[in-house]
């Protein structure tokens, strides 16, 4: 489970001329993973196409027939579930391994959690020091059980799933949209309504898919900013065609560098523009980004979109602990987009990122700092003086975070000087072809 040295793939990103073309980023990996597990769960064949086929998303593949269900690759991007029904899961022969993907491992761990089986979970290094306790604790008061774990409930660990599970009422410490979809898919086998209460909202592609599936699940606001989702329990989902959006968090890296690449025009064609995962646009047409949107459609209650990125002058800005849940994962690339920006940015209310592949607020400073970029972490927010240029000329460390090793790779685009990273293996678990498509954009790389 370890990375050696000696299976590093270094890289180094420089100064290009403008990037530009048409591409599609692959398929959004938070609908790629609930599709797999929603098809499995199904009854009948559900048809996937569009899905990343990234390494996290094809050990949720791997898991789901692990877990009885038959799962087929038909064509390039295109898949095949035959579900074995709500907590129908058969027993697993051997540890289920998510590799690196913590969504995988979390949310697959609410779908078992209401099955009367026995599962162990597992993964890399980085997935083995995340803190699992805050996904375990709704799933016991639902009646599973964790095995013996390590301190924060950390893999590997054994999960029991319920008996007999039961539905609950649970309030969400954190908006975190693994710990409402963990409960969920639990709650999928429990008699009754299971109610989960988010004081901030977080992403809705659970809710929006169950409902695709055929789940009985209503969801209402609560407060100003948060929401209450009422599932009805032991439904029968139906097999169901899915097309999967390009994934915004993928799309934020080629979009920040058309933004700071002087001279770039980028279109990236049919990228999921959900709301609730959409706080990286609003935040970057705040800072003066030229970002036009065209084409909307939808498909399973997501709409996607045509985007037009063409470089710009930034500005620093102020972006709200309240955005957080719906740009978690573009922090890192949006700090890249503040170095080259005239003035400070303050991003409020980060402490999510510390229980990332790593931890991300220190990391994303550190790539900053070594870079020759002023930061400061006060608390829980991160400050980046942008000064129109960043010097670069730095090694990148990325502690086997794939979104680091992009981030960096973007800066070196427009650094005065190359920036090194020290690892790019990991970007093979979100964004496959990431640096051929750069390639194929005007991006230097060597």
């Amino acid at each position: 489970m370890t990375h050696s040295t000696s299976t590093q793939t270094p890289l180094e990103s420089r100064a290009s001329g403008p990037l530009a073309g048409k591409v599609r980023v692959p398929g959004d990996k938070s609908i790629s993973h609930r599709a797999l597990i929603l098809g499995a769960l199904s009854v009948g064949e559900t048809r996937i196409s569009g899905l990343l086929e990234g390494e996290d998303v094809l050990n949720t593949a791997k898991s789901m027939q692990a877990l009885g269900a038959q799962v087929e690759r038909t064509g390039p991007f295109a898949w095949q579930v035959r579900g074995v029904g709500v907590a129908g899961f058969a027993q697993p022969a051997s540890p289920l391994d998510f590799g690196n993907s913590g969504t995988g491992c979390r949310l697959v761990m609410g779908a078992v959690a209401g099955c009367p089986i026995t599962a162990v979970f597992d993964g890399d290094a980085s997935l083995r020091s995340r803190p699992m306790r805050r996904i375990l604790d709704p799933l016991e008061l639902m009646g599973a059980k964790a095995g013996e774990t390590k301190e924060g409930g950390r893999l590997p660990l054994t999960l029991h799933g319920a008996r007999d599970p039961v539905p609950i009422l649970y309030r969400t410490p954190v908006a975190s949209a693994q710990i409402k979809s963990a409960v969920l898919l639990a709650g999928l086998a429990a008699p009754g309504v299971t109610t989960v209460i988010e004081q901030e909202a977080s992403r809705d592609h659970t809710e929006l898919m169950l409902k695709h599936f055929g789940a009985d699940i209503v969801s209402v606001r609560e407060g100003s900013h948060g929401r209450k989702i009422a599932l009805t329990g032991q439904p029968e989902l139906h097999g169901a065609e899915v097309v999967v959006p390009a994934d915004p968090s993928s799309a934020a890296f080629p979009i920040v560098a058309a933004l700071i690449v002087e001279g770039s025009d980028v279109t990236f064609s049919d990228v999921m523009t959900n709301p609730l995962r959409t706080g990286l646009l609003t935040t970057l047409r705040q800072m003066g980004a030229a970002i036009e949107e065209s084409e909307v459609r939808g498909d399973a209650g997501e709409p996607m979109a045509r985007l037009r990125v063409r470089a710009s002058k930034l500005r620093g800005v102020e972006v709200p602990p309240e955005r957080a849940p719906s740009m978690i994962d573009e922090y890192l690339v949006l700090a890249v987009a503040a170095s080259f920006a005239e003035g400070t940015t303050i991003m409020r209310g980060l402490q999510e990122l510390r229980v990332k592949e790593s931890d991300r607020l220190e990391a994303t400073a550190d790539m900053l700092r070594v870079n020759g970029v002023r930061v400061e972490i006060a608390g829980d927010d991160l400050i980046v003086e942008g000064r129109g240029h960043v010097p670069g000329g730095g090694l990148v460390v990325t502690h086997m975070d794939h979104r680091i090793a992009m981030s960096a790779l973007v800066m070196g685009l427009a650094a005065d000087k190359p920036v090194k990273v020290d690892d790019t293996a990991f970007i093979a678990t979100s964004f496959p072809d990431f640096i051929p498509m750069m390639r194929s954009l005007g991006a230097e790389f060597s």
